[in-house]
């Protein structure tokens, strides 16, 4: 889509306005019963489970739907990553407990969830001029000869954009997802008044 402005009867094509794809790739949520839990006895119930406590002190338990993978630690503390929203994410945080409590786990209070960081990835629809960018874009760090992508760094709302000259985005450190629309938003209208933006 592009809009057009007449200039002395002439027809000059002004910025195309693309809209940004948006895909929310992984939701990091932490989550507690708020009491001590026995892994060699989940481990026993569930043998599908993996845990090596030598490697790592947490168990992780999967699940096919929805996809996702939650750590659980002996703390109660649990931390579930791989869902595509916070709403699945919080799901599947439910589901782990519904199923350990099914198996004969013994857990008196349900989790309490609270997402840490949302991950999306973004495509602008056009190249960015990143070394510009850099120069242009307030709290960036660009070294191509360590990392092909720029970071900025978002206040408001507060998350961590990676800029790619292909017009690809990777926003991270959000905790809800409107946060997430907000900042790419934020960010693109940025890049497009400073004209950062090719379109081709």
């Amino acid at each position: 889509m592009s809009d057009f402005v007449i200039v002395d009867g002439n027809q000059l094509e002004n910025m195309p306005q693309t809209k940004p794809v948006v895909s929310i790739v992984n939701v990091v949520a932490s989550a507690s019963v708020d009491q001590r839990m026995d892994l060699n006895e989940i481990t026993r119930t569930f043998p599908d489970v993996e845990y090596h406590p030598d490697q790592f002190p947490g168990l992780v338990f999967r699940l096919k739907s929805p996809k996702t993978a939650t750590l659980i630690f002996s703390s109660g503390k649990m931390v579930c990553t791989g869902a595509k929203s916070e709403e699945i994410s919080r799901k599947a945080v439910q589901t782990v407990v519904q199923r350990l409590r099914k198996g004969g786990i013994k857990i008196k209070k349900d989790a309490v969830v609270e997402i840490q960081n949302i991950v999306a990835s973004i495509n602008l629809g056009g190249k960015i001029q990143l070394e510009q960018a850099a120069r242009t874009l307030p709290r960036s760090m660009y070294e191509p000869e360590q990392f092909p992508g720029l970071i900025h760094r978002m206040l408001d709302p507060k998350t961590v954009i990676l800029l790619f000259s292909s017009g690809k985005l990777v926003c991270t450190g959000a905790k809800k997802e409107p946060d997430v629309y907000r900042s790419v938003n934020n960010l693109h209208a940025l890049l497009e008044e400073k004209n950062l933006m090719i379109y081709e």
